[in-house]
Parts: C-alpha cells; structure tokens; sequence
C-alpha cells in the first residue's frame, strides 16, 4: 500500500485529499500541519505537526514514514498577503518548496506541486501546460519560482495547476468564492462585484481528487486541473444567485481598476483540460453540479 504524505492538510485541498484516502482505504496518509489537527475524523491516517519552514522537522518526519509520494498544498495563496508580505511568501511557496524538493530527491519520493493560473497574465486564456507563464502578481511570481524548483529535481514530480477553488470545511473555518457570495446574497446589501475577470472555477473534491490520479499514475509534468466551465466573476455571483434563489439586483458590476487593489490580478486566465482527462482520468463537475455538493455538504452539517 502506498504511503501519502499531505502537507497544508488542514487547508481546503488538504481536508478534502483526507477525506478521500478515508474513504478510499487504499493508501496510508500521513496529514501534516502546522499545530493541531482540524480535521474532525481522527481515526484512518496519521497526523504529524510539521512546520514547513523548519528543515530538521521535515527531515524528521520524512524519515519516520518515508512516503513513497508528497502532495505538497501549503502556501500563502492570498493576492493581496502576497503582496504585502513579499518575503513571508517567499519563504512559503518558494524556500518551503525548495527544502521538500530536495529531500523528496534525495529519498526518491515522488513530489506533487500544487501551482495556480495566476502564473499566467491572463492575456490569452484559457491555457496549454506549454504556455508561457508572465505573471502579473508577485503571488504568481513566487508561484511560478515554486514551479522552477521543481523542475529542477532529478526525481520523479509533477505541478498541479488549478483556478478559483471553491467548497466547504466541516468547521466553515475558511471562505472562498462561493461561499463569500453566498453569504453577500443573503445579507441583501449591495455588493461590487467585477466584470473584466473570467475564471473557470474549481470544485475542492475535484482537485483532491486529481491530486490522488497523480499519485496513482506516478504522474509526471505539469497538469492544468480546473472545473470545466468558463465564466465572468459578475456571472459566477448571478449563477450562485440563481442556484440558491437569491435577489440578483443588489449584485453591481465595477470593472478591476475602480477596487483599486494594488496586486494585479490576470484577466482572464482558464485551461484546457486535455492533458489531465486523458493522462489521468480526471473528470470535473460542472458548476451547477459542484454547488449541489456544496449545498448538500451545508445541509447534512445543519448550516
């Protein structure tokens, strides 16, 4: 049975690669984090605290499971952090990275890289694996060096890249897309929403889900892994409206520049998802059916 170490398993991505190895029973995980364990199912893999920036922690911890794969999800993701706190991202998703790229090398264990569109400038999407990355946002650049060193491994690795991920944690403990608009909907104020922005966004249970074809497909290269449809940020909110019943006219588009954020963000970015179907099987939802998760997950846990 092949061994599975997760980095960032409390995050988003990192509960729903869990969930999936729970239920699939077929691969022993070791979940690791920084502190404690927030996935509420304690029983099934092994949780180890693991501190990404501290190198005798990982050394240890990789030692004492020596996993035959690393699916590595930690990393400062927020545009505007990213931004603020150049050299904390950095660090994150690029030094971070660096240190696990060349122990996996040295202990031949196979590295999983999670990546992002925002590696593109969004000027010709959606995109090819072989397009050329020009990101515009120093999260894409720090990203993108994250991508650099690992291809520069001698060992087997492969970069996941995905866009927009949306679902829901047990604890509700981390918002995104989805649930923000949900949420704005509900309140009845008025909200900006931009309208130069087009995204194709990604089902939680999707990436995990790739992440593990990877695994079981020794995969190698970079993979673009989203949902399948492309959409406006403005029509993602009116489809979010309309799947739960929600008033639409409190909903006023503003294009990007009038927010005034000092990250830039790519235009219109999306992926062709060819590589990913054919070499690894992956199969996404559509939007529609990706809410209909979301929704039943709210339902099933009282919210």
């Amino acid at each position: 049975m092949n061994t599975v170490l997760v980095t960032g398993s409390n995050g988003l991505l990192g509960q729903k690669i869990t969930e999936q190895i729970i239920a699939d029973n077929s691969v022993n995980l070791i979940a690791t984090n920084r502190g404690a364990n927030k996935y509420p199912v304690k029983e099934g893999y092994v949780y180890e605290t693991m501190d990404i920036l501290d190198e005798v922690q990982i050394k240890l911890v990789l030692e004492k499971y020596k996993p035959d794969a690393l699916i590595h999800t930690a990393a400062m993701t927020n545009v505007d952090s990213c931004h603020e706190s150049k050299e904390a991202s950095w660090q994150l998703n690029v030094e971070a990275t660096k240190y696990l790229a060349s122990l996996c090398d040295k202990m031949g264990i196979h590295f999983i890289y999670v990546s992002t569109d925002f590696v593109f400038d969004g000027l010709n999407g959606p995109y090819k694996e072989e397009d050329e990355p020009k990101p515009v946002s120093f999260y894409g650049e720090s990203k993108l060096a994250g991508e650099n060193v690992v291809r520069e491994m001698r060992g087997d690795w492969a970069i996941i890249r995905t866009i927009l991920v949306y679902g829901i944690l047990k604890d509700m403990s981390r918002s995104n897309i989805v649930l923000w608009a949900k949420a704005a909907l509900e309140k009845r104020n008025p909200i900006n929403v931009v309208n130069d922005q087009w995204r194709m966004p990604t089902l939680a249970e999707d990436l995990a889900s790739a992440c593990l074809l990877a695994v079981k497909h020794k995969a190698k290269g970079t993979y673009h892994v989203s949902g399948k449809n492309m959409m406006s940020i403005v029509e993602l909110v009116n489809r979010v409206a309309d799947f739960w019943n929600l008033d639409k006219t409190i909903i006023k588009e503003v294009s990007s520049d009038s927010l005034g954020q000092e990250a830039k963000r790519p235009k219109k970015t999306g992926f062709i998802l060819d590589k990913a179907m054919t070499d690894l099987g992956y199969q996404p939802h559509s939007f529609e059916q990706g809410l209909a998760l979301v929704r039943s997950q709210l339902e099933n846990s009282g919210l």
